[in-house]
Parts: structure tokens; C-alpha cells; sequence
């Protein structure tokens, strides 16, 4: 019987993380991944902190954040068979996040077609409806990302992962 996407997203959710070593660095947590869509949470760290005096989480684990949860999103949103690169991404910084929160994205693959996705997310510390930053992005397949993703295929196949 074939695996159905969830089953191989399910299966691929763990390395979605733990295979980047920026996501990992950063403490990112996979909290949510279905098809087309993802969610991911950025602790609180004080050392992730952009200003000593008022706590604020650095804008760059933010975007970070952001990115990573859209791809995840236009991964799963492809059909979780190739591995998609950032081909535009634009956010919109609404707010400060609140010191001592952690940061949580939500992303939805809008449209995937071919070789390109089109991702949309919040980000937020809590309240949904109170983001602390929008994002929409586009994501595109390209030979280099197939050719990774075939590598890493053969790797969970194999059992041969490093």
C-alpha cells in the first residue's frame, strides 16, 4: 500500500529541523506539519535577544523563523518530494514581540504548482490575532534542491543519515 503524504510527512517531520543546522542553533521546534501547511515555534532565548535594554527578540530569528515554516509549508505543499529554495519572501514587522515569549509561525502553502509554491504566515507570541509579523513567499524547485533531496531519500532508506 502506498504511503500517503501524511504518513510521509510524518516520517520526514523530525529531520525537517534537526536536518538544518541554522533551525537547530536557533532552538526551532516543529509543533505542527500537514499537507501545505506548518508551524513552528522560536523560544525565548536571551541570547536570541536584538536589545539587552527592552528584551525584544532579535528580528532576524523572526525572519528566520518565518522562512523556515513557509518552506516547510511549500515542502509539504509540492507533494514533500523535492526540497524547494526561497525565491522571494516579504514580511511585514507589526510589533515588537513580547520579552519572555516564545514566537510561533504559522504557515499554509496557498498554491503549488509545478516547481513553484506560494506560502503565506503569521507570526505571534500568543495571540493569534495580534501577529507579530505577516509573511508571503514564493519557492521554487530547482535541480540542486532535487538532487538533495534525492540524496537524503537514499539516506532514510538506507538508514545511512549523518
Amino acid at each position: 500500500m502506498a504511503e500517503s503524504l501524511q504518513e510521509l510527512l510524518n516520517r520526514l517531520a523530525p529531520l525537517l529541523v534537526d536536518g538544518s543546522p541554522h533551525a537547530m542553533a536557533l532552538g526551532f521546534t516543529l509543533e505542527g506539519l500537514g499537507p501545505g501547511n506548518a508551524q513552528m515555534r522560536a523560544p525565548y532565548r536571551t541570547d536570541l535577544v536584538g536589545d539587552p535594554e527592552t528584551g525584544v527578540l532579535h528580528g532576524g530569528v523572526v525572519t528566520a523563523l518565518l522562512d523556515h515554516a513557509c518552506g516547510i509549508a511549500a515542502f509539504s505543499g509540492l507533494g514533500a518530494n523535492d526540497t524547494p529554495a526561497t525565491l522571494d519572501l516579504r514580511i511585514d514587522y507589526m510589533r515588537p514581540a513580547e520579552p519572555g515569549k516564545d514566537v510561533v509561525a504559522e504557515a499554509e502553502c496557498v498554491r503549488a504548482h509545478g516547481l513553484i509554491a506560494f506560502v503565506r504566515a503569521i507570526a505571534h507570541d500568543g495571540d493569534e490575532s495580534d501577529p507579530v509579523a505577516s509573511a508571503q513567499a514564493a519557492f521554487m524547485v530547482t535541480r540542486p534542491s532535487s538532487e538533495a533531496a534525492a540524496k537524503a531519500r537514499k539516506a532514510i532508506e538506507t538508514g545511512q543519515m549523518s
